[in-house]
Formats: structure tokens, sequence, C-alpha cells
């Protein structure tokens, strides 16, 4: 459907028109193509190459120019300025340019708030993007129900009516609707639950986080599609309730595979393309939690870098696409803390099985936000006082923990970890010599230990200066991602994913 198109940037091209001295091409007539191809495709190459080389120099000309243009300002600006204050105002530039681009970005966010959103607003009503109705969609079986939503399959219908779509109306007093479609047509809703206190909240701020990472880092999430309020009462929909749409990229978390007795094994053909030839069992089992961990931190450091922490990260809310790529969902608990988003002091929506021991992503002394500039212009001194990205990577953790310890996979086993974790002051390594569950520690401990290593400075408590825990960009910087033989699997997890 038209109305559901995803807005892609178009693919961005280079054409050189009337530059015939630069890239002179001779017409080719069809009866000396073949003979001529080779030459053609020398010469194409050579003026390629002349062509590139007369824009480095253009490209030079510009920055050069730019430049000297910029010193003969700043000259014109601080004339009758001693030496002495043209340093102090260069360093006093200097700072502030810092103290702006620092994380989470005063700004990038202004940009955003003050251009990119009215843009993307202003798109999206053009298309019609922001006026979804009930009506375009089909709605298909629950895949999964939370304390604020019920996620479902379903379709666009297309304009022309049902088109190539398979609709089945189940009868009987519980109504379910079965449908078959093309995977362009295929959507993920999620239903807003209706009269649940924190409910409507939930679903608002989500839709706002959703639409704030399709600006900022779109990789990180499902590609959202917008949403809509239902006009009528019938089957799964309440009036008035609202409907968040998202582009269908795969209906299985990791959660889900993880409760297959074959994981992680069953997700390598998913996560490379193929099968590892010549490796070990073990050893590809290794690779495949590295990768998914690697994509976790990355997509972690992109959304950190936003100002956005998670603070529900886990298994059940990291879907797996067909691409093998792994996805945050779920960001109704999710707080801006450069603007103060959806940040409210001393409360906490969180999974007691995930959550670090601080609880909070701020101290609970933290007042409430103030007007959004002002907590915009003061976001890097409290992201630099506080870490709050942190509580995200003890989460991460987990994950980690569970992918790699088999025996920590089931809820009522993650509940006795966390019991003994807490007993031993949250020092995994005294848990270690501690516990009582039996773990397997090989995946960890292979590679001399350095997945062992990365979890317990994920997995720990704050220090006194809120730190002692690695942020994503750290993490991302440690052995067990920089070292090992790794290296030819995440090519490879690259190209299965440029070929899909």
């Amino acid at each position: 459907m038209n109305v559901m198109a995803s807005l892609l940037p178009p693919t961005a091209t280079c054409t050189l028109k009337h530059n015939h001295m630069a890239c002179p091409l001779r017409p080719i007539t069809p009866t000396i193509a073949n003979a001529s191809f080779s030459s053609l495709n020398h010469r194409l190459k050579s003026n390629s190459a002349k062509c590139h080389a007369f824009l480095d120099e253009v490209a030079k000309g510009l920055f050069s120019d730019g430049l000297e243009s910029g010193i003969v300002q700043f000259q014109r600006a601080t004339e009758g300025l001693s030496d002495m204050q043209r340093w102090g105002f260069l360093v006093f530039g200097g700072l502030t340019w810092i103290y702006l681009t620092a994380r989470p970005g005063v700004l990038v966010g202004a940009i955003d708030a003050y251009l990119l959103a009215p843009l993307q607003l202003g798109l999206d009503n053009l298309s019609g993007r922001r006026n979804l109705k009930r009506s375009d969609f089909v709605v298909g079986d629950k895949l999964g129900e939370g304390s604020f939503g019920v996620v479902y399959s379903g379709v666009v219908v297309p304009k022309n009516g049902n088109g190539d779509l398979n609709v089945v109306q189940k009868r009987g007093r519980g109504k379910a609707t079965q449908v078959n479609a093309k995977s362009k047509d295929k959507v993920i809703l999620k239903k807003v639950k209706v009269g649940i206190q924190g409910a409507e909240e939930f679903g608002d701020y989500e839709e706002w986080f959703n639409y704030r990472l399709s600006r900022a880092a779109p990789e990180t999430c499902a590609d959202f599609l917008g949403s809509f309020v239902a006009d009528q009462t019938n089957s799964q929909f309440t009036k008035g309730g609202k409907w968040l749409v998202w582009k269908f990229e795969g209906d299985r978390t990791l959660a889900d595979y993880m409760k297959d007795r074959n994981f992680p094994s069953n997700l390598e053909s998913v996560m490379f393309g193929r099968v590892l030839q010549g490796v070990d069992s073990s050893k590809r089992n290794a690779l495949i939690i590295k990768q998914i961990m690697r994509q976790i931190i990355t997509s972690l450091r992109k959304i950190h870098d936003t100002g956005i922490v998670h603070r529900d990260v886990k298994p059940a809310n990291l879907v797996v696409t067909k691409r093998g790529q792994i996805k945050l969902i779920d960001f109704g608990a999710a707080t801006d803390l450069r603007i103060g988003k959806n940040y409210v002091p001393n409360r906490t929506l969180l999974d007691p099985d995930y959550c670090p021991p601080e609880l909070y992503v701020l101290p609970e002394e933290t007042p409430s936000p103030p007007p959004e500039p002002i907590a915009a212009f003061l976001s890097p001194i409290l992201w630099q006082l506080n870490s709050p990205d942190l509580f995200d990577m003890y989460s991460s953790g987990i994950v980690l923990l569970q992918m790699a310890i088999p025996s920590l996979r089931s809820p009522a086993a993650l509940k006795n970890f966390n019991l003994e974790l807490k007993t031993c002051g949250y020092d995994l390594k005294k848990w270690r010599d501690y516990t009582r569950l039996r773990p397997d520690f090989q995946i960890l401990d292979s590679e001399s230990g350095r997945g062992w290593d990365l979890a317990t400075k994920l997995v720990s408590e704050r220090g006194s200066l809120r730190r002692g825990r690695l942020s994503a960009s750290a993490a991302l910087r440690h052995p067990y991602f920089l070292l090992g033989g790794d290296q030819a699997a995440a090519v490879l997890s690259k190209l299965s994913i440029s070929r899909k």
C-alpha cells in the first residue's frame, strides 16, 4: 500500500553532465559494441580516474578557500583585540563547541527537535503516514502480550481491495483472523490497552521514541510506520484505543530462540547466512553469541549517543530479523535524558530479573527535569556526573550470561541467580565460587576467558563515582570483540545481510 511505504531517502546518485572536456565518452554503435567493449572499459576507467582527480582538486580548492575566508572573517571580527584576547576567544569557542557536541548532544538534539522533527511531520502528512486508519489493516494472530499492550501480526490492505491477500475469518464467539500475504505487505501491530492505568502514557512515549530513533538511529529499532486510533469497537478494536504499527521484519525475539534447546546453533544460518564449515561446534556457538552481543552493544551505543536509555533490555525486547539483525523493541519504558522525556524521579517500570542493583537510571535525589530547553543545555553535565547509560549495560551483561550459560535461561534459574548474586554483593567472581547452580562456563572461558572478563565488567555494582561498569563504547573495545578468530565470521555476517 502506497500510504504505508517507508519514507526512505532517494538513492544518492552522482552524474556528470555537459562536461565533455573532463569526461569525453564517444557513442558506440551496436555493430561494434562487442568488439570495442574492452577498449571502452579501459577508457571509462581512465576517464573516471581523471574525473575523480578533477573533483578532488575542486574539493580541495573549496576547502582551502573556505578556510581562508573563515580566517579573514575571524580577523575582521577580532580586529582591535590583543593576541591574548584572540586566543581567549578561540579557547572559549572551542570549549563551547566541545560542550554542545558532547554526549548526549545538545546541538544535534536541537537540530533534531527544531528542524528534523518538523520536517518529518510535514513529509509524513504529505504522504499520509500520519493519517493511518483502522481500515488500512487486517489484524492477524496474537504474537504476545505485556502489561500495557498486545502485539499482533497483520497486513496492509491494498487500495484496490484484498488484492493478493488471502483472508480467512474464523467463526465463533472468539473471532480471529488468519492472513497470508507477501512479505512487503506484512506489519506488526501493537494495541495499547484501554482502561489500564499508565497504558495510554506508555503508548504515547513508545510512539515518541520510535519517531525519534527513526531519525537519529533507524538501524537500531524496527521500522516504525505510524499509529492510528480505532474509530469503532469490533473484534480486537476498541473505539478510542491507540494502535502502533511497524514494518514486519521478524516475529521471533531472542527469547523465542533461547527457548529452543538447540540455541545458539539454531541462529547460525540466520546470523551468518550459512553453516560455518570447518569450525568446531563449541567455537561456532561462541561466534554466534559474540555476533549477537556485538549487535546489541552497538545498538545501545547509538541510542545512548542520542541521550536515550532503554531501561528494559532483555531477550524478549530484542527482535531477530530474517536478515540476521538484532533490533531493540518496546521503548515504552525508555527515557531521553537530554530533555528529561519519560523521566520521573523514584519511579521505575523495570523487569527485576534484568535490572541493575541501583534500580534507578539516575540517583534518587535527582530532581524532576526543568523545561526542555534548560534540561537539554544542562544534560552534558548530568550525563558526565551520573553515566546513566551504564544502566542498560548491566542488563546486556545478564543477556550475555543467559546466552552463554544454558542453566540460566529459564525464568526460575534466573531468579535464583539474582538472589545468589545479591548475596555475593553483585560480584560475579565471588558468585562463581559460591553458586550451587553448576553453570557451564565453557563458552565464556574460551579464548583465554575474554567473554568471562567482559561479563564481570558489565554485571557489577557501580562505584562511589557511579562508574565501575563498562559503557557501550568501552565494551566494544574490549578484547572479547577485538581479538580472537571471529573477524572472518563478522565479514560473513555482513555479507549475508547484504545478500538478503
